[in-house]
Parts: C-alpha cells; sequence; structure tokens
C-alpha cells in the first residue's frame, strides 16, 4: 500500500481562516470527518492515512479549535447552528457535493444537523461516540444541564472539565489496563494547549451552554434516519462514560440495519483500536459507498 500524504491548508469562510487536512485522490468516494470536544482534526490523522488509498478524506477545525480562526466569544456566535453553516460553506467552498459523514461527540449535531437538511448529499454515517438519541447521555452530563439552566451558579464546576485533569480523563477514562499504553500523551497535551489559549474557555463554556439546543434536533435526526435510511455505521466505546453505549444501541430502533459494534474502548477509541476502526469503515464504504 502506498502511503498517502496529508495536505494542510486553509480557506477563508466568512472573513475566518478554516483550516483542514485532505488526503486521498478527489475523484474517489468522500468522507468528511467532524471532530469533537475538546479536539481537532489532529485526532483523525492515523485513520486519514489508513483510508487515503481509497477514499478522498476532509477534516476540518471547527472555529474555536484546532488550527482554525478562534474570534472572541464577542465576535463570533458561537453556537451548533453557526459551526454547521461554516462546516456547509466549507464543503461548498471545496466543491463537496456529496459525502459520507464522521461524527464523533461534538461532530455529530454538526453533521446531522447537514445530514436532515441535505440528506441527498451525505452516502453514509460512522458514528464514534457520535450521539443522536437521549440514551445515549450519562451522569457526565449532569453538571452540563445544570449550567445550561443556571450558568452564573454552575460555572465553577463546568470550568473544572476545562482543566488538564479533565482533558486527560478523556482521552484514558474507559480504556482497559492492557491498552493505556497505546494512547498517546500527545493527544491530551495538544488538546489542553488549544484549551489554554486566551479566550478559549470561553468560548468552551458559551458551547458548553448551547448544547441544549441540540436535543431539541434530535426528533428532526431521528426522523431523517427512518425517511432516508442511510446507511450507518456505529463503532463505539462501550466503557464511554460521556456517551454511554445505550446511545450507540439507539441507532438500531430508526435504522433496523445499522450496523452496530461496541469496543472495548473509551471516548476517543480511535486512540486505542484504531486498526480495528480503520478496518470496519474500510469494509462498510466498499459495500455501501464505493459501489453506489
Amino acid at each position: 500500500m502506498t502511503v498517502q500524504q496529508i495536505r494542510h491548508a486553509t480557506v477563508e469562510i466568512q472573513g475566518l481562516p478554516v483550516f483542514y487536512r485532505e488526503a486521498g485522490d478527489p475523484a474517489n468516494p468522500t468522507l468528511l470527518l467532524l471532530h469533537g470536544f475538546p479536539s481537532s482534526s489532529a485526532m483523525y490523522r492515523d485513520l486519514i492515512a489508513d483510508l487515503a488509498d481509497a477514499y478522498h478524506l476532509i477534516a476540518p477545525d471547527h472555529i474555536g479549535f484546532g488550527q482554525s480562526a478562534m474570534p472572541p466569544v464577542e465576535e463570533f456566535d458561537y453556537s451548533f447552528d453557526k459551526l454547521t453553516e461554516i462546516t456547509l460553506e466549507l464543503l461548498d467552498t471545496l466543491g463537496l457535493d456529496r459525502f459520507a459523514l464522521y461524527i464523533q461527540d461534538y461532530g455529530a449535531p454538526i453533521g446531522l444537523r447537514i445530514a436532515s437538511r441535505h440528506p441527498e448529499r451525505v452516502t453514509a454515517i460512522i458514528s464514534q461516540s457520535g450521539n443522536a438519541y437521549i440514551e445515549g447521555f450519562t451522569p457526565f452530563w449532569d453538571v452540563l444541564f445544570a449550567h445550561a439552566k443556571d450558568r452564573a451558579a454552575n460555572e465553577p464546576a463546568v470550568r473544572r472539565l476545562l482543566t488538564a485533569e479533565a482533558t486527560r480523563w478523556q482521552h484514558t477514562h474507559g480504556v482497559p489496563a492492557d491498552l493505556l499504553e497505546h494512547v498517546n500523551p500527545d493527544a491530551w497535551v495538544l488538546d489542553q494547549a488549544y484549551l489554554d489559549r486566551p479566550g478559549n474557555k470561553e468560548i468552551q463554556l458559551q458551547l458548553f451552554w448551547d448544547y441544549q439546543f441540540n436535543l431539541d434536533g434530535y426528533p428532526a435526526f431521528q426522523e431523517y434516519f427512518r425517511t432516508h435510511r442511510p446507511p450507518v455505521l456505529v463503532a463505539w466505546g462501550q466503557n464511554d462514560e460521556i456517551f454511554g453505549p445505550e446511545g450507540a444501541k439507539a441507532f438500531a430502533r430508526d435504522l433496523p440495519d445499522a450496523e452496530i459494534h461496541l469496543l472495548d474502548a473509551g471516548h476517543f477509541a480511535l486512540a486505542t483500536h484504531g486498526t480495528e476502526i480503520a478496518a470496519l469503515v474500510r469494509d462498510f464504504l466498499d459495500r455501501k459507498v464505493a459501489t453506489a
């Protein structure tokens, strides 16, 4: 297999630099990879390299994350609706009319907004802890939902989710002891470095608060599943205590043909099961997209 070089580029969307990683031949089917909190497109580096021989891959950094612009909260509407708008404009700028979606964490409400509003553009969906059901929420969310109701009273508790200790926990919790050595510490150190930039914690607090409105979109997401029946692959850490495995199983309610795999992993399952997930994705896309 030829080693595929990842290209790094930035384009201006609504006057803001948006960074993305790209690999593979644009003539091949496209897979759009949308990252979650507190990460960036860096989480997909290995997966991109694994799939780029057969697929065209695009992985952007959301505004406020990674190498993309980070305007202060006073100057930008940090909402999931706005991040969806930016992502759609990026796709149009790059001339990407049809694509499969890989959604993880924050990538889910962004990607599923795109899919439910533009079903003709989405060829398939891969969810790695990309939640679309109430069943996926765990007690981890109690403080975040309390913050949504009363920001001032609950901000101190929520700010603890932005500390180095919490970031490391996200990357290591739920990982079996014998696999911890495979979790690259660069991942949480990089994520924390982005979080520690002046003004970034205020951005994250705003998105924490806005997350409540994603739940309002769940009925539309689920109706999209029932009506359009997109091919769906779920590759989810069964030990994830942010979005629990019940969220993975719930896809079967609206998508009886969904291919659901619960892995012995945590929230960032690619860290320990990257090879396995890459094989699942390749097989799935080869069957559902490449020959479509």
